[in-house]
């Protein structure tokens, strides 16, 4: 006979406490005998306030993007040209020989401003005419990395980075779609000349790509043509502004010992004057494109921005850029999208859900796919090991495309100066993560960028807004702390990620997670945060074994799922005043908890399922709980997969479910 606890607890703490009492006193079924009185613990506090991630203080770039310009005289200065302003921090690296915007470039006096002359830079370094390193430290490692990275390169590697090259940018960065790329490129009717061929084969000779870069418009494209619109309609992300504000060389001309790809000698320019190197306008591109093909298939979002840097890493072992250069493409095209994404006179909401709705529908049409999570099933589920097929996924390992990313946001550069100053986030930002994280609101997702992004100190991060500490990949894996309570409200009725999301950051802090709504959301991370768990409404789900961080977890509603792949652990108290525990158990004991402090019951159900292979025998025994502390109350119904007939044991320190037939 299963063990009953009161069906009906009442809402206030001493209520509980009252029903706790009464539940105990009728308790002793299973022969386990009469429970003794554990009060049940207080719902967790957290620290009572949210977090916030105030506007920075500097002039924003989604203000002033339109002044990324070189045609006007008025913005040629760090101070008048948003597109030089947002490297600022290469400054602490370089000092170019002239502080405006005129490698190159002359104009007349206009609209109030001075006239521009031309600048003598000649773009050779070290002439009378060069700028001054600033950092000789940086700028050595700099260059050093593309000696050796050059030097060392693959016959695979150089086809790649020749391809990266020649071909139009938006063509080349959709394989970043992995298994959708054929589908997604039908769909735009995109186009290119340059084939891809194996790495075995020769290196054809330079050519330029005749293709139709990003695709068919909605003129005549009712597939996907809204959705190329969407990606053509970026605003102009040039990045020849602050190429002829900073005046720095290309690594081939720092260095003989600079390896280009032979078959592309013949691109290198001969006009150094006007070919500076920083920033790098083929990275730019790749970013413009991938955080625009992002923005309308989420699903791919962190295999997206790896393309993008995967076409800066190319740039390097190409011999045409430093990390540096394309840490500045990086950090200019960010702002920029931003930018575009954040002003009506680029895309209005209507613009942007009309794209969003017509890649989505595309796409599930011809994958086959009932709606956006089984979408994003398909969209990682590998389809081809061929590896010259666009389908095949060099981005499907997600451990891999974590490091490659980190690595790629630094370089390994020295942080140059202080370290451990807080985020500031740039205004505007928030829209990078409209359609990845849509259940949060546009002031919790700038906390999401805050507290993911880089540590301060790097080259390049010290721009004055944040758009150089950004780091997308782990945004896109939600909170990096909670330095503040977070409440998550999910409405499964709205499909996507707000019916079903997972974070997969290490979440610290001390503030409190409070999970509201219908959707489900899961943590997988090796979370440390101490201000506790509060499930009201729909499932949270506990992937790791330290999902829950620290602190006491509450449920008072919803559900609380356990699939760790190991004793999924409570560093506090475990209450449970309504809702349902579900174990997903992939042993006896993986997916069971195990409670540091007290384990009440005051009202609610126990379900057990399984994962993988693993499946019980009549006989066997599950370990549903174990605590240090003290056991109270009992669960209105135990129920497992399977099996009909089943023993529950509550003991003093935990309980148990002995299976007992089918």
């Amino acid at each position: 006979m299963r063990s009953l606890s009161l069906a009906h607890p009442l809402p206030r703490v001493h209520a509980l406490t009252l029903a706790v009492s009464a539940a105990l006193a009728l308790a002793g079924c299973d022969g386990n005998g009469v429970d003794p009185y554990i009060a049940p613990a207080a719902e967790p506090a957290g620290l009572g306030t949210a977090d916030t991630a105030a506007l920075p203080s500097t002039t924003a770039y989604v203000d002033t993007g339109a002044t990324n310009s070189r045609s006007n005289p008025c913005n040629v200065t760090l101070d008048t040209n948003a597109g030089v302003r947002v490297l600022q921090g290469f400054l602490d690296v370089w000092t170019p020989s002239s502080l405006a915007v005129d490698a190159g470039v002359t104009l007349a006096a206009a609209n109030g401003c001075p006239a521009v002359t031309a600048s003598t830079w000649t773009g050779i370094p070290g002439d009378a005419t060069d700028g001054k390193v600033k950092n000789a430290t940086v700028h050595a490692a700099n260059i050093d990395y593309v000696k050796t990275a050059t030097q060392a390169r693959t016959a695979a590697q150089a086809l790649a980075a020749y391809l990266d090259d020649r071909r139009n940018k938006g063509y080349s960065v959709s394989d970043g779609m992995g298994p959708l790329t054929s589908l997604w490129r039908a769909g735009a009717q995109q186009t290119s000349t340059i084939a891809s061929v194996d790495a075995t084969q020769p290196v054809t000779p330079v050519v330029n790509d005749g293709g139709n870069n990003v695709g068919v418009g909605s003129a005549t494209n009712a597939d996907l043509g809204l959705a190329v619109d969407f990606i053509n309609n970026i605003a102009d992300g040039s990045t020849e502004p602050p190429k002829r504000f900073y005046k720095y060389a290309r690594p081939w001309r720092w260095s003989s010992d600079v390896k280009v790809v032979p078959a592309l000698e013949s691109a290198k320019s001969g006009t150094p004057a006007t070919d500076g190197g920083f920033p790098s306008g083929h990275t730019a591109e790749a970013w413009r494109d991938t955080l625009a093909m992002a923005y309308l298939v989420p699903q791919r979002y962190q295999e997206l921005v790896s393309r993008a840097m995967e076409m800066g890493e190319n740039r390097i072992l190409a011999g045409m850029h430093s990390p540096l250069d394309v840490m500045g493409g990086r950090v200019h095209a960010t702002a920029v999208v931003a930018y575009s994404l954040s002003s009506a006179a680029y895309y209005t909401s209507t613009v942007k859900s009309a794209a969003f709705a017509q890649a989505q529908s595309y796409l599930k049409t011809k994958a086959g796919a009932s709606d956006f999570n089984a979408l994003n099933t398909y969209a990682h589920t590998v389809k081809t090991s061929d590896t010259t097929s666009a389908d095949y996924d060099r981005f499907a390992d997600r451990t891999a495309n974590k490091a490659a990313y980190l690595k790629r946001l630094t370089y390994g550069m020295p942080q140059i100066n202080a370290v451990g100053v807080a985020a500031t986030v740039p205004k505007g930002a928030e829209v990078l993560l409209e359609t990845r994280l849509p259940y949060l609101s546009a002031d919790q997702r700038r906390v999401v960028l805050k507290t993911t992004a880089l540590d301060s100190g790097y080259p390049l991060g010290n721009d004055g807004e944040g758009w150089g500490r950004l780091n997308l990949f782990a945004a896109a894996d939600g909170y990096g702390a909670f330095n503040g309570d977070v409440a998550v409200t999910m409405d499964s009725t709205l499909g996507g990620f707000s019916a079903l999301d997972s974070w997969r950051n290490d979440i610290a802090g001390k503030g409190k997670l409070t999970k509201l709504g219908t959707g489900t959301l899961r943590l997988s991370g090796n979370n440390t945060f101490t201000g506790g768990t509060v499930i009201t409404a729909g499932t949270l789900g506990a992937d790791s074994t330290a999902a829950l961080g620290s602190g006491d977890v509450y449920v008072k509603g919803g559900t609380l799922e356990s699939a760790a792949p190991g004793v999924l652990a409570i560093g506090g108290a475990y209450t449970q005043a309504s809702g349902a525990l579900k174990l997903v158990m992939s042993s006896a004991t993986n997916g069971g908890l195990k409670v540091n402090g007290n384990f009440v019951v005051v009202d609610g159900t126990l379900s057990i399922g399984f994962a993988g292979t693993y499946k019980p025998a009549v006989g066997d025994t599950l370990t549903v709980m174990t605590t240090g502390a003290q056991r109270g109350g009992r669960f209105t119904a135990v129920s497992v997969a399977g099996f009909s007939k089943v023993t529950t044991t509550y003991t003093a320190g935990g309980i148990s479910v002995r299976i007992d037939g089918v």
